[in-house]
């Protein structure tokens, strides 16, 4: 009798379609961000408390030195003395110009006078050898150094 029909109204499904292509670029906006730890660390380093510490902004005008005594794994080869770690292998004092000098050669010219060297020095460690390292780093005219440390009471290094 009647010639109009109630219509029933669905709700079209979602569609999944694009679902694996938002999957996708969310994993290569990951891979590509992600920055993998470059330096794996072969010298203890237990860095020393401050009172008045400031974080350095920009990473990359960052060189970083590493000063201590060797890893266990290290340390029936090298002995108990601190030694110095550049990037992944142990060095000497008189490497480390040549060493600062290659990386800044690598850096942009724009970016070269604002780079820092981050002395990352186990509290343990010998206080001469870390003037030796400053007076190469003098020689080869770089004079921003940043000693790298946690933030806390500075008579909690005192034995």
């Amino acid at each position: 009798m009647s010639k109009f029909r109630k219509k029933v109204t669905e709700q079209p499904e979602v569609s999944t379609a694009s679902l694996p292509d938002i999957v996708f670029m969310l994993l290569f906006f990951f891979m590509t961000v992600t920055v993998m730890k470059d330096t794996a660390l072969k010298v203890e380093n237990e860095l020393p408390n401050a009172s008045e510490v400031k974080k350095l902004e920009k990473k990359d005008r960052i060189i970083t030195i590493y000063v201590g005594g060797p890893n266990q794994q290290y340390r029936e080869l090298l002995g108990e003395t601190a030694r110095i770690q550049l990037e992944d292998k142990f060095a000497d004092v008189s490497e480390v110009g040549p060493y600062v000098l290659g990386r800044l050669a690598e850096m942009p010219e724009a970016l070269r006078p604002f780079v820092t060297i981050s002395l990352k020095v186990d509290k343990r460690a010998n206080m001469g050898l870390v003037i030796d390292i400053k007076e190469v780093l003098r020689d080869v005219g770089v004079f921003k150094i940043n000693y790298t440390t946690y933030e806390g009471d500075a008579f909690m290094n005192v034995p």
